[in-house]
């Protein structure tokens, strides 16, 4: 819970938000929608390698949730997002063959220095590009852990595997990434 100058501000959880929706409240969803809407397109980019299509995905992610009202468990509602979104994405990939793809630098806001924001974007660019050098299941195991924050039980969900194979992926992931940004003249990758 909030509080304001003009009082208390109520955050709804996730399945709060959801069992309002699927008691009849549209105002539920929409809510859900404008809090992981974003981030979600952001995981799809990442594996789509364009904006467009992964903001396509992410959409038809919640109108199937809206259509068929699933029952899902407690404290789920993110992962069952991502995983829904994740298997609409992995049909539309398999049915356009659109592996090839380039990866794209991701949007830089407009805010800072024009200097810190070239210094994001090259960043940016060399982070994707040494991601985009990995098989998919050791770049979807660093995304979901380290760009949206789940938990390895959430991301093992996502994945159909076990918390120990994330951890695995997660492992040869470092070594990998570190290897690649050295190649790039980053000896600083912790």
């Amino acid at each position: 819970m909030l509080s304001c100058g003009l009082g208390v501000i109520v955050m709804h959880s996730d399945d709060e938000l959801y069992q309002a929706f699927l008691d009849g409240d549209t105002a539920g969803l929409d809510t859900l929608v404008l809090r992981h809407r974003e981030r979600l397109i952001a995981y799809l980019s990442s594996m789509l390698h364009n904006a467009e299509d992964a903001e396509d995905m992410a959409m038809e992610a919640f109108a199937r949730i809206m259509a068929k009202k699933p029952r899902i468990a407690e404290g789920n509602f993110r992962a069952y997002l991502y995983q829904t979104a994740r298997h609409l994405t992995f049909r539309y990939l398999r049915k356009y063959r659109l592996e090839d793809i380039r990866i794209e630098d991701l949007d830089i806001p407009d805010s800072g220095t024009a200097e810190t924001v070239v210094m994001e974007a090259e960043r940016s660019r060399i982070l994707h590009s040494c991601l985009g050098k990995m098989e998919s299941g050791v770049k979807e195991a660093l995304w979901l852990i380290y760009f949206e924050d789940m938990s390895y039980a959430q991301a093992a969900k996502i994945m159909h595997v076990t918390s120990k194979k994330i951890d695995n992926l997660l492992m040869k992931g470092k070594r990998l990434l570190r290897a690649e940004l050295e190649k790039e003249g980053i000896t600083d990758a912790g």
